[in-house]
């Protein structure tokens, strides 16, 4: 099958043969014509199998024939949970839409807000948001969504990780009623199902890949070294191989900017990308890996969705992920639209059970691999595949968590305190004997006064009070 085939306007389809593609994915083949028929759509799919074309192209399809945005309204929304990301799909948005007159645009925070604003005035047709930033500019007035035709969420199970399920909420909220619905996700949890009620109607379901499997087209390996080895195999490897262009996942911010110093020192040029860099730092870092001035970019799982390097042949965990499915995140860097990729990651002993727990969140064992002069004092042994299933997380129990009444944080507790002591039981202390003499009072009966002196106010006889 080819683009030609799913409905789509030849100015489109020759904005895909620009960028090489010649032959749809399976969940571009099966989420285009959907989408240009009006139908709501879930999908599943894992990363690196083109599902942002899957939903732009139509998307642009469909918009092309009306009408175009006014001042401050926009007609297809597209909620991302990252900045990389949002950047990703308003570049995809912008390549595919070259010959056409759809408008797009992207927001997002850690930039100024007011030249947002500025742009939004003259109305969009297809708008790239994170949520934070999408609310604050809808609280400020500078963005409308009356007009709303469409609601894109791009990778809704990483949204729910991240938190944003309130914020999604709040948006949906103030979303015309009639709307086409599009939900992109890398799994159907029993989470995003739980987010999918009410919101999606009558669905096509597409799921192209079974649930935590990695891409066939990336080679994967393990190299068992101690920690204190790890960099120096890393600069080994790049130098003797003659890597260009790597990509390597570091699990703390600190950590990232402590390896691309130490990578430096062996004249190998990189960056690190995380949370704690304002987002020209993130967006010059992506752009000179991009280009190749920068060799290895150095990155947390924070932006590991958002990443998308055309042919990026290297992926490299230096650290192994706390979470196991972003293992499968991670890799699916490379290997992307039908390319080969190499993913390398590197175990120390301490990381044994790390290891022994992706093989069976993923359902086959990782190939050994050694590096000579960088065996490890102490191995890590390779053990049989454990097949058990992996049990489906607990739905979380009804009714809200214990938390502190609001009154009670102007009130002190009875350890004497403001109401910022430990809470019931916090301490475990047994609370100290009075001081002989000393008047027990119950602090809950008695105001203190506005001069904090502690004493009661004297009140007359009415009861209003004298001062």
């Amino acid at each position: 099958m080819s683009f030609d085939g799913l409905g789509l306007s030849q100015s489109l389809v020759n904005a895909v043969l620009e960028k090489g593609y010649e032959t749809p994915t399976p969940i571009q083949a099966q989420a285009i014509p959907a989408i240009i028929e009006g139908r709501d759509v879930m999908a599943a799919a894992q990363t690196g199998t083109g599902k942002t074309a899957g939903f732009t192209l139509p998307l642009i399809e469909r918009l092309s024939t009306g009408q175009k945005a006014k001042v401050n309204q926009v007609r297809a929304l597209i909620l991302t949970p990252t900045r990389e990301l949002a950047l990703q799909v308003s570049e995809n948005v912008e390549e595919y839409a070259k010959h056409s007159n759809i408008s797009s645009f992207v927001v997002y925070g850690g930039v100024k807000i007011n030249p947002q604003m500025m742009r939004l005035r003259k109305g969009v047709d297809i708008l790239v948001a994170t949520p934070g930033r999408l609310m604050d500019l809808h609280n400020q007035n500078a963005l409308k969504f009356d007009n709303l035709e469409v609601l894109v969420l791009d990778e809704a199970d990483r949204m729910l990780d991240m938190g944003f399920i309130h914020d999604i909420k709040r948006i949906i909220s103030k979303l015309p009623a009639k709307r086409q619905n599009l939900m992109f996700s890398a799994t159907f949890s029993d989470d995003i199902r739980a987010l999918a009620k009410g919101l999606i109607n009558d669905p096509v379901e597409i799921s192209v890949a079974a649930k935590n499997t990695t891409a066939k087209s990336v080679t994967q390996c393990v190299y068992a070294v101690d920690k204190a080895r790890k960099t120096a195999l890393l600069s080994h490897l790049i130098r003797t191989n003659d890597w260009q262009q790597v990509l390597v996942f570091s699990r703390t911010k600190h950590g990232a900017n402590r390896l691309v110093k130490q990578l430096e020192r062996d004249d190998i040029v990189g960056a690190a990308i995380h949370g704690n860099k304002s987002q020209g730092a993130r967006v010059k870092a992506l752009e000179g890996f991009k280009s190749g001035e920068v060799r290895v970019l150095v990155a947390t799982d924070i932006v590991a969705r958002g990443l998308d390097i055309v042919e990026l042949p290297h992926v490299v965990n230096y650290d192994l992920p706390n979470v196991y499915e972003d293992y499968v995140h991670r890799i699916g860097r490379t290997g992307r639209a039908g390319a080969s990729g190499d993913a390398i990651s590197f175990v120390t002993p301490e990381d044994a059970d790390d290891l022994y727990g992706i093989e069976r969140f993923i359902g086959e064992l990782i190939p050994r691999a050694k590096e000579a002069g960088f065996e490890p004092t102490k191995g890590v042994p390779e053990r049989e595949l454990d097949a058990r299933p992996i049990k489906p997380k607990k739905p979380k129990k009804a009714g809200q968590p214990f938390s502190k009444p609001k009154s009670d944080s102007k009130k002190p507790n009875n350890n004497g305190g403001n109401g910022t002591g430990p809470r019931r039981g916090g301490s475990g202390k047994k609370p100290t004997a009075k001081a002989a003499g000393e008047q027990t009072q119950n602090p809950w009966a008695k105001r203190q006064s506005v001069g904090g002196s502690g004493q009661r106010r004297r009140s007359g006889n009415d009861g209003v009070s004298n001062t």
